[in-house]
């Protein structure tokens, strides 16, 4: 009997190891539970990766953050956080200084703007999430988390 992925992605033949078929299922899922976040993040001009790179700044609080840590606090990988900031500086919605203590590091600070930005963003992605995963319940939910957390440890220990 086929899997339900194997029929959704119309292929004429099942996976070649369960372990490819769970990797493709967590791409599409993931894919499927983007779309629309992302088109509530598109009104406002902003990508995933933006959108995160706010988040974390406004965490990091009045101090800011180096590049390099902004960086290592992403969700997801973005190989040019520079350029990220840059656009975000544009639209003054990040500011850029040097540090007084090492004029080597430029720390990156969330402006008021940017602040209320992704404050009108917190309660709609919020309530987005639990329309979108609520039918699982907490019980599934967090031994998905749990689960989860599993892979990503296996996966950082082990490359």
């Amino acid at each position: 009997m086929p899997s339900d992925l194997v029929a959704e992605l119309k292929q004429s033949k099942p996976f070649a190891c369960p372990e490819l078929e769970l990797y493709l299922s967590l791409v599409r899922t993931t894919d499927l539970l983007s779309r629309k976040p992302s088109s509530l993040l598109k009104e406002k001009g902003l990508s995933h990766a933006q959108y995160n790179v706010l988040r974390i700044l406004r965490g990091a609080g009045p101090e800011g953050l180096p590049c390099g840590e902004i960086g290592s606090r992403m969700v997801t990988r973005d190989p040019d956080v520079t350029r990220l900031l840059d656009r975000l500086e544009q639209r003054k919605l990040v500011a850029r200084g040097r540090s007084t203590a090492d004029r080597r590091v430029v720390t990156t600070h969330i402006t008021e703007g940017g602040l209320a930005l992704i404050k009108a963003f917190d309660q709609s992605l919020a309530n987005l999430h639990k329309q979108q995963l609520a039918f699982l319940g907490t019980k599934t939910v967090q031994t998905l988390l749990r689960q989860l957390a599993v892979i990503r440890d296996s996966l950082v220990n082990n490359s």
